[in-house]
C-alpha cells in the first residue's frame, strides 16, 4: 500500500508515535509522555540497558510501604502514645481524669503544651459501652477550652463556650461505632467513629483568679460509663504536674507496634484499606498476631527514623502559602485543610503529608478553624532574613504597641 507523503501523528495509549511517509517502509519513533524518545521494550521488559535500583527489592518495597505508613498513621500514633504512657507510667485507667495543679513545665513532653493554663485530660474505651462526660458551666468561677478526639485524633466534640455545650453545664454522651440504642433525654449525644477516645481541656485562669482556682474548677468534671449513671462512682483524679509525661511518638520500631495496637481495636474504614494492605506486607493484619520478618523490622525502623527527618524538613521549608505575609516567616500552628477542617480528605484524595505535619506538631485541634478561633498560635521557624532559628542563639522579637488582641 502506498502512503501519502505526509506526516501523521497518532496517539497510541500513552505514547505519541510519529510515522513519516516518503519511502516504501515507514520509520517509527516512540516518545514517552514527557517527550523523551524511548527504545521499544521487548516482550514487556524494561528498556535496553535498564538496571534495578536496589539489590534487595524485598527490603526496598517494605521500606517504601513503611515510610508511607509513618506519614499516614501520624495522628493516630500521637494520641495512642499519650494514652499508652498515661496507662503504663502514671497509673491511669479508663475514665481517670488528669488535672494539673500547675501550668506545664518540661516534664510534659507533648506537642504544643504551653505554660499559660493548667491542663485537664482523660481517656476511655467505648468497647465497654457509652461514656458520660459531665462539664461544669462556664462563669465567674472558671471556664474550659478543649476537644474530645477519636482514635485518629480527629475532633468529635469541641468543649466549652465555643463548643456544643455553649458554656452551659452539660452531660455529653459518647457512643461507640454501630450503637443504635435509644439515647436518654438530657444528654448531648456524640457518636464516635472509633472505640478509644480522649480529651484535653484547658482550665482557663480568669482575671482576678489564680491557678489554684482553675485547678479547683477542674475538679467539677466527671467521667463514667452510662451503665453507672444512676450511681456514678467517685471520680478518680491524678495530678501529674511533677511527673514525666512522655507523649511524643517513638521514631523507632515502637512506632509500628503502636500502629499494631491501634488497629487491633479500631474499625478499618474503606478509605484506609489501601494502607492496611501495605501494613499486611509488613506483617501487621487486623485480628492476627504481629508477624514481621527481619526484613520488615529493618525497614520499619529505618522508615520511622526517616519519617522524623522528613517531617522536620517540612517544618523547615513550610509552603509559602502558609505564611501570613510574603516578606516575613510567620505561620499558624493550626494549618487546616482547604475546607478549614483538619481531616485533609477530599473527593479525589487524602493528603497524608500535611496531615502528618499538622498532628506531629500540634495536638487537639478544633473541628473547624473559624474566622475568630478560640485559640491561635503565631509561629516562625526563621529570622527576618529567612535563616532557620537555631538552638543556643539569642533572638529579639519586636512587638508593636496596641496589638489588637483581647
Amino acid at each position: 500500500m502506498k502512503i501519502a507523503p505526509t506526516t501523521m501523528a497518532m496517539l497510541l495509549g500513552a505514547s505519541l508515535v510519529l510515522v513519516t511517509a516518503g519511502s516504501s517502509q515507514a520509520q517509527a519513533q516512540a516518545y514517552s509522555p514527557l517527550g523523551h524518545p524511548t527504545d521499544e521494550p521487548v516482550g514487556g521488559q524494561p528498556p535496553t540497558g535498564s538496571v534495578r535500583s536496589a539489590v534487595d527489592l524485598d527490603y526496598q518495597l517494605k521500606y517504601q510501604r513503611a515510610l508511607e505508613v509513618v506519614l499516614w498513621a501520624m495522628p493516630a500514633v500521637v494520641i495512642y502514645r499519650m494514652r499508652d504512657w498515661a496507662f503504663k507510667e502514671l497509673g491511669a485507667e479508663n475514665n481517670t481524669i488528669f488535672s494539673y495543679s500547675e501550668t506545664a513545665g518540661p516534664n510534659l513532653e507533648v506537642a504544643t503544651s504551653n505554660s499559660s493554663t493548667p491542663y485537664i485530660g482523660g481517656y476511655t474505651d467505648l468497647q465497654n459501652g457509652p461514656v458520660v462526660l459531665e462539664v461544669p458551666a462556664s462563669g465567674a468561677d472558671g471556664t474550659l477550652y478543649g476537644q474530645v478526639v477519636d482514635a485518629w485524633q480527629f475532633t468529635i466534640a469541641d468543649i466549652g463556650p465555643s463548643g456544643l455545650d455553649k458554656g452551659q453545664a452539660s452531660k455529653y454522651l459518647f457512643t461507640p461505632p454501630g450503637f443504635n440504642d435509644e439515647i436518654p433525654d438530657g444528654y448531648l449525644h456524640v457518636a464516635s467513629p472509633n472505640y478509644r477516645i480522649a480529651f484535653a481541656f484547658r482550665s482557663v485562669v480568669l482575671p482576678g483568679k489564680t491557678e489554684k482556682d482553675a485547678y479547683d474548677y477542674a475538679q467539677r468534671l466527671k467521667m463514667y460509663y452510662l451503665s453507672e449513671a444512676n450511681n456514678p462512682p467517685e471520680q478518680k483524679f491524678i495530678d501529674p504536674s511533677h511527673d514525666r509525661y512522655s507523649g511524643l511518638p517513638r521514631h523507632d520500631e515502637v512506632y509500628f507496634d503502636d500502629v499494631f495496637q491501634i488497629f487491633s481495636v479500631e474499625p478499618v474504614r474503606d478509605r484506609d484499606k489501601l494502607m492496611m494492605g501495605m501494613l499486611a506486607t509488613l506483617g501487621i493484619r487486623q485480628g492476627q498476631p504481629f508477624a514481621a520478618d527481619e526484613t520488615s523490622k529493618r525497614a520499619m525502623r529505618q522508615a520511622a527514623v526517616d519519617g522524623w527527618y522528613y517531617i522536620q524538613n517540612y517544618f523547615d521549608n513550610l509552603p509559602a502559602d502558609r505564611f501570613y505575609w510574603p516578606d516575613r516567616h510567620y505561620a499558624s500552628l493550626l494549618m487546616s485543610d482547604e475546607i478549614r477542617r483538619f481531616e485533609y480528605t477530599y473527593a479525589d484524595r487524602i493528603d497524608t503529608i500535611p496531615r502528618a505535619a499538622q498532628f506531629a506538631w500540634c495536638t487537639y485541634v478544633p473541628v473547624v478553624l473559624s474566622d475568630s478561633p478560640a485559640t491561635q498560635y503565631l509561629v516562625s521557624m526563621a529570622d527576618k532574613d529567612g535563616n532557620l532559628l537555631e538552638a543556643g542563639k539569642s533572638y529579639r522579637v519586636d512587638v508593636p504597641k496596641d496589638v489588637p488582641v483581647e
